[in-house]
């Protein structure tokens, strides 16, 4: 599986910034420019798949007529205890009606490790109204601050 064609800076390597995002089970978050010319952060499930990041959305929700009227966006997959590290960068999206009932299977097992929970069922009952944002990064930048901050984190909070 290839590791991004775009500029990558940071400490990861291209081929660990794909590892990162394939073990890093938290939502990435999406930042688009809504009309009002302000941006909008948004949480969306995600999965690597080669060089792109993918996510399901519904396509009546409000960041479908965003995409489509701007497709650029800023994402990030961070984590949220010390000691801090992610990944972040710039993509363009493209929306794919034919695979968004497939992404939202593949996420809803990446994340709930199933589909037997009412959650998934009722998603999976419209899977035909989803679509899958298929993000091409642009530009990718790490961080991990764990030698930053190593006397200052217990040992028993650096385990993931």
């Amino acid at each position: 599986m290839s590791t991004f064609d775009c500029t990558v800076r940071g400490p990861y390597s291209r081929a660990r910034v794909a590892a990162f995002l394939d073990d890093t089970v938290v939502p990435m978050r999406l930042a688009v420019q809504t009309a009002g010319k302000f941006p909008v952060l948004l949480s969306l499930w995600f999965a690597r798949e080669g060089d792109t990041l993918v996510a399901a959305v519904h396509r009546d929700a409000k960041i479908v007529r965003r995409l489509r009227d701007n497709p650029h966006c800023a994402f990030e997959v961070a984590l949220n205890a010390p000691p801090y590290r992610g990944v972040r960068g710039q993509a363009t999206v493209q929306l794919d009606a034919a695979r968004g009932g497939e992404v939202l299977e593949r996420l809803l097992q990446r994340y709930l490790g199933s589909l037997d929970s009412r959650l998934a069922r009722w998603l999976l009952s419209r899977r035909s109204e989803e679509l899958a944002l298929v993000l091409e990064p642009v530009n990718i930048e790490s961080w991990d601050y764990g030698d930053r901050m190593s006397d200052a984190v217990p040992p028993e909070a650096t385990r993931h």
